[in-house]
């Protein structure tokens, strides 16, 4: 099955068509990447990194090697044209002509959006500020499924919801699946009111609360994301929820086997590493999904 995206901009974009294709696909690599090198033979795959980032390109990296294909990186900002006044279009572009998509991550919210109006190939937005991060999103709902299904599933989402670009990604995802969405966060980093009235739009089941305990025993997954001091405009304001919310065998004593996923770098919450892992066979399956045919 293909998807039918050109662009990964937005997980508002996909259908429930397109994820189940990345994660069917997924699920195929996953039983051995490393038999894979015959599927992208030669293709380049071009990395724009405007902010840091481990496990997100050092798996889009992984990712298309496993495929058979190689990197094109326009490293560290500091050393690129882009430090002597180069255009996020002009650099787009550039990098357009020597590879055969790219992967864009930037400080700026709807920065991917813009780039991908100037480019042919497909871009893919590996996170725009605290915007959206869809393929963050993808290797998420792929480790919510195997663990717990989808439809029919309660989940909880704790933590930083203002700036959180993860939640938003995948509170408009799970749109497409039977999913009641239990928000948890303080007042100060509750939903954006654009996000949920995207939800109450799409017809999503959403409750919001500043406790977890009152909720914790109807879930079926939890999903925890750090407070993010990077995003915050005010370190005060950091500085007044950092360490709330905190997830560890305290909080989930008494409860059994509940999946806690996390999107990482934690701080002090519970880490998931599985979940990381499994960004490597899940952008395996989106490269090679936008890859196909002649694009």
């Amino acid at each position: 099955m293909r998807m039918r995206q050109d662009h990964i901009t937005s997980a508002k974009a996909l259908s429930r068509g397109d994820i189940e294709a990345v994660l069917d696909r997924a699920a195929e690599f996953a039983g051995d990447p490393t038999a894979h090198a015959d599927r992208r033979p030669g293709a380049l795959l071009g990395l724009a990194f405007f902010e840091p980032s481990t496990r997100t390109r050092m798996s889009f990296a992984a990712a298309i090697k496993r495929l058979g294909g190689d990197i094109v990186d326009m490293g560290p900002v500091e050393a690129s044209s882009v430090s002597k006044g180069e255009s996020l279009a002009d650099t787009v572009r550039v990098i357009e002509g020597y590879a055969d998509a790219v992967v864009l991550r930037h400080p700026s919210e709807g920065a991917a959006t813009m780039a991908s109006e100037f480019v042919d190939v497909p871009l893919i937005n590996a996170g725009d500020g605290a915007g959206q991060h869809p393929t963050q999103t993808l290797l998420d709902l792929y480790t919510i499924r195997a663990a717990a299904g989808l439809d029919g599933l309660t989940l909880g989402i704790v933590g930083d919801l203002k700036y959180g670009r993860t939640v938003h990604s995948l509170a408009h995802a799970l749109t497409n699946f039977e999913v009641e969405q239990h928000f948890i966060s303080p007042e100060t980093l509750a939903l954006p009111e654009s996000v949920r009235y995207d939800l109450d739009a799409a017809g999503a089941a959403v409750e919001e609360h500043t406790s977890l305990e009152p909720v914790l025993g109807e879930l079926d997954a939890l999903y925890v994301t750090r407070i993010q001091q990077e995003r915050f405009p005010d370190e005060s304001e950091y500085r007044a929820v950092a360490g709330e919310y905190r997830i560890d065998a305290e909080t989930l004593a008494g409860i059994d086997e509940l999946p806690v996923l996390h999107p990482l770098p934690r701080i002090d919450e519970i880490q998931y590493f599985k979940q990381a892992h499994n960004g490597v066979p899940v952008r395996m399956a989106l490269l090679d999904l936008l890859l196909e045919g002649d694009r």
